[in-house]
């Protein structure tokens, strides 16, 4: 999950090259990745990163409650 620094244009670029042909960070259901990689966001990305935009929505669409049953182990982001 090496997205570099997802505050400036090389991590977006990065993470929306890695979302072009997938739903999630790992597998096929929103995992504690997802929560990570999310919260490392400061806000949705800017549409010219569509696949990482559409994924920000899917994972925002989530309620809080929703998000504390994601499966998975909580990683680092590095």
């Amino acid at each position: 999950m090496g997205f570099g620094d997802l505050k400036s244009d090389g991590g977006l670029q990065s993470l929306n090259s890695y979302l072009k042909d997938k739903s999630y960070i790992e597998g096929y259901v929103p995992s504690q990745a997802d929560l990570i990689v999310f919260a490392a966001l400061t806000g949705p990305p800017k549409a010219s990163y569509c696949h990482a935009l559409r994924w920000f929505t899917h994972i925002s669409s989530y309620t809080d409650q929703e998000k504390a049953g994601f499966g998975g182990v909580k990683k680092s982001l590095k």
